[in-house]
């Protein structure tokens, strides 16, 4: 079995998480289902390929949101927090793990906004990270 590089959990602590490859295209999500889905002003998130992701504790307690057409978005059951997120479309292959559940040190920082045109009105963005549009 693969060492994990990473590993996470919800708030509760029911549900655990490992992935066993290195975390990639971390960004701040500005998208109103990112924003609602963590209460925040944004989402941040990093991917991985689905096959280097597993949950190790608390599967059962894991609950999937097909929140549009083409994303789904998996929370624990109990405490509510989001868990990832994944495509079926062209990146069906990756999982996007929110880097607030994170246990274990994460040293890259997000390096872009992205749907910034949806972003909360009151968000001053100002850290110099380029800035994406939805388009």
């Amino acid at each position: 079995m693969t060492e994990p590089v990473h590993r996470g959990s919800c708030l509760c602590g029911g549900v655990r998480y490992e992935t066993t490859a290195l975390l990639q295209a971390a960004s701040h999500c500005h998208c109103s289902m990112c924003r609602k889905a963590h209460g925040a002003a944004f989402g941040s998130y990093a991917s991985v390929r689905r096959e280097h992701h597993r949950f190790v504790l608390g599967q059962a307690m894991v609950r999937t949101y097909k929140s549009s057409a083409q994303v789904t978005r998996a929370f624990c059951s109990r405490c509510g927090s989001p868990l990832l997120w994944h495509s079926e479309g062209a990146h069906a292959d990756w999982v996007a793990v929110p880097l607030g559940t994170l246990d274990t040190p994460y040293e890259t920082p997000p390096q872009k906004h992205i749907h910034v045109d949806s972003k909360a009105p009151w968000v001053v963005i100002g850290d110099g990270y380029p800035q994406e549009l939805q388009g």
